[in-house]
This record gives C-alpha cells, structure tokens and sequence, in this order.
C-alpha cells in the first residue's frame, strides 16, 4: 500500500496542485482583482505624543493611496469612510528631529497596498514651556487740546505665553496698542494682545493667556480750558410756501479757553453765534459765523463755525374741478363722444409751484389710437406743463367714448 502510494505522490500532488488553481481561476474570474486609487485621501492622525512636547513646523496631514483588492472589496471601502486609518505613531520619541512611518490600517480584507505617498514623515518635537511676561502698552496720539490723559491701569498687567520651547523664547515682548487721539472722556477698553520678536515682528504658534486685557485712562480737563455747545441765532423767517428742515453747526461743539480760568468757569453751557438772516430764503444756504464770547475768552482752533440751513416747500394739494376732457389720435372717419365730459383732478406738490399753476398748464387726454367703432371704457391721463407736480387722483378713474362713423346721429343724454 505505501509502495503504490510512493509511486503516485507526484500523480496526486499534480492533481491537487491543478484543482487549486482552477478553483483560484474560477474564483478570479467571478471576483475579479482590481488597482484603483483610492478616492479620497486618508487623513494621519497622530498618537503616542508624549503631552509634555509639542510638533512644530510642518508634517504630511494626508495620505494617497493606491490599492488592489477585489471589487467586492472594493464596493466595502468606498462604501464605508473609517475602514482605512493612516496612524503616525510618536509613542516614546524625545525632543528632537524624527522620521516615522506612517502606518496603514486596513479594516477589510484581502486588500494590498500598491503605494502611499506619502509613506513618511519627517517632524520636529519641542518642550512645552509657559512663560509670564509683562504687558507692553504703546499709546499714540494726544486728548483733545485742553485735556490730559491720567496713567493708564492695565487688568492683568502680565500674561502667560505657552508653545513650543524655541517660539516662547522667541517672544521679546506683549503689545497692547491704544490711540487715544482726540479722546474727551476717560477711556475703558478691552485690547487684544500681540506677541513680536525683537524685530517687532509676530510670532505665530504661541499661545496667549488671557488673549486681551482691560485698559483705563482717566482723561481730565485742563484748567482754563471748557467745551461749549454752539446754539445758532436765527433771525427773520424764509419765504412764504415754504418751511425750515434743519439747522446745522460744525463743530457742534467748541473748546474755549483763557488764561483766567474763572472767565471761563463764568460762561454759561452754551455759547452763541452772530446773528444768521434767514429772511425770504426759498433754497438751502451755507454760511460762517463768528461767535459771541467776552473779552479775554477764545476758541481753540477756528474761531468761527459752518452753519447749514435747510429748507423745503411746503407740500400741498390742489383740486381742478370739471377740467373738459381732450380726445387725441382718433381715427378718421369716426367721431367720439364721451361721457362724463369733464372729470376732476387732484393735484399735489410744493406750495408755491400750486398757486402759480393755471387751468392752461393741464390737460386731460383720452387717447383712441387705432380703436374702433363701439363703446369703450378709457382711462383719462393727466398732462401738467409744470414740473414737480404729481397727480394723486382723476375722478371719476375711467370713462366712456363711443366712436361712430361720422354721420351717424347718437342721443346724447342731457345733462
């Protein structure tokens, strides 16, 4: 028995060999393999990083891969987002310069990595330090002339700044700006915080703590030196028809000064210009005008302000009673009646443009181009040879043409 067995080893070992490898065919050939890159790129997630140290600089944050797998392997990857993980393991690296392997995990089987690209990635580790510095804070600018700026309080004065080793002891100081140009009253602000290098440039890649602080500069007034209201002085009234709409004065408010502090402290809240004519006027006027202050007493800067004044129409209405209605573009041949033969009218606009207006300046127009004989129900339009005058109302809103062949007798109703 084991000599006829001896003698058929090769025989059954062929033959085994043979029935594999039509099972292999016939299983390729209804699950076919196939290369394809994948269709998205894998993102790296990194672990093992020891907390106290931190990645600067740049590392790969994706991968692209190409794999061969069957497509019944293939319809699971695509179909199922976390079944391929990119991992750049850092379990038990120090500080310093390191190239790792970014390893490929694989949740479906059988599959085959052709390439990854990248298959490495070459990174720095640094020592995570904090560190306490003193808030710088620049002011520019100046207060309003006749005022002062008190010391300005910082809430913290300090902050902590963390990051990697190398950018924290790149940090040269904590900026904090504030322009306090033109400031009339105490200033309480929050200020964002800038870390710069000794070169007064930023530094990016550290953290700050708190990122902004509180700034209060007390701003007071200088003795001799007082803001006052501008209150204009009107005299006359404008033209009939028409109403005043504002009064305006730049700079609404000016600082007065003198050397004797009391003339100014004397002064009431408000300090009044020369005398402005508005008599008659009919359209807006810009003038200057000095100011009424006591001897001894001056203004900061120029010694007179800018008055505006504004003015407008008065908006009224006007009614035309029974205006005869107009036919226009009738064709020949026909004739037209319409009735009601006269409408009314309801007009509005600016006072004086009303009365000045006369029956002549407005038409009423029917217009029968290209109709034919029969009743037709018409919309009058209103023509006005004055402009800025608008048409609220006709009435009645339509009305009535009959057009007949000329000759043709028609009844008209008596009135």
């Amino acid at each position: 028995m084991f000599r006829w067995l001896g003698k058929n080893f090769r025989t059954f070992l062929w033959a085994f060999v043979m029935a594999v490898a039509v099972w292999l065919a016939a299983v390729t050939a209804s699950d076919p393999d196939e290369v394809r890159a994948y269709p998205a790129p894998i993102p790296v997630e990194i672990v093992g990083q020891d907390p106290t140290l931190i990645i600067t600089g740049t590392y790969p944050e994706q991968v692209e891969l190409t794999l061969r797998a069957p497509r019944s392997v293939w319809e699971q990857l695509t179909a199922n987002e976390q079944a391929i993980h990119a991992i750049l393991d850092l379990s038990g690296l120090d500080a310093g310069s390191h190239n790792v392997d970014i390893q490929i995990q694989i949740g479906v089987q059988p599959v085959r990595i052709v390439s990854a690209t990248p298959a490495s990635a070459t990174l720095v580790l640094e020592s995570l330090i904090t560190r306490t510095m003193p808030v710088d804070l620049t002011l520019s600018g100046e207060p309003a002339v006749g005022y002062q700026a008190g010391e300005a309080i910082l809430d913290p004065a300090q902050v902590v700044i963390s990051g990697a080793e190398s950018l924290v002891n790149s940090v040269a100081r904590v900026r904090a700006f504030i322009n306090l140009g033109g400031a009339r009253e105490d200033v309480e602000q929050s200020l964002s915080l800038e870390p710069l290098d000794e070169k007064n440039q930023p530094v990016t890649g550290v953290t700050l703590s708190p990122d902004n602080v509180q700034l209060t500069v007390r701003i007071s007034q200088q003795g001799g030196y007082r803001d006052m209201a501008v209150k204009v002085v009107v005299n006359g009234q404008v033209a009939s028809g028409y109403h005043l709409t504002s009064i305006s004065v730049f700079p609404p408010v000016v600082t007065a000064f003198s050397s004797n502090p009391q003339l100014v402290n004397n002064l009431p809240g408000v300090v009044e210009t020369a005398p402005l004519d508005i008599n008659g006027i009919s359209d807006n006027i810009s003038t200057r005008l000095a100011l009424n202050l006591p001897e001894g007493v001056s203004v900061v800067g120029e010694q007179s302000v800018l008055v505006q004044v504004s003015v407008e129409a008065i908006v009224s209405s006007l009614t035309i009673s029974n205006k005869p209605l107009e036919i226009e573009n009738l064709t020949p041949g026909l004739t037209a009646e319409v009735s009601p033969q006269t409408v009314d009218v309801i007009l509005s606009g600016p006072l004086p443009l009303l009365d000045m207006l006369t029956l002549q300046d407005v038409r009423v127009v029917v217009d029968v181009t290209d109709l034919e004989a029969g009743t037709h129900q018409l919309t009058p339009t209103v023509e006005i040879l004055v402009s800025d005058i608008t048409v609220e109302s006709i009435l009645p809103a339509t009305v009535e043409v009959i057009l007949s062949p000329a000759g043709t007798s028609t009844t008209t109703p008596t009135p």
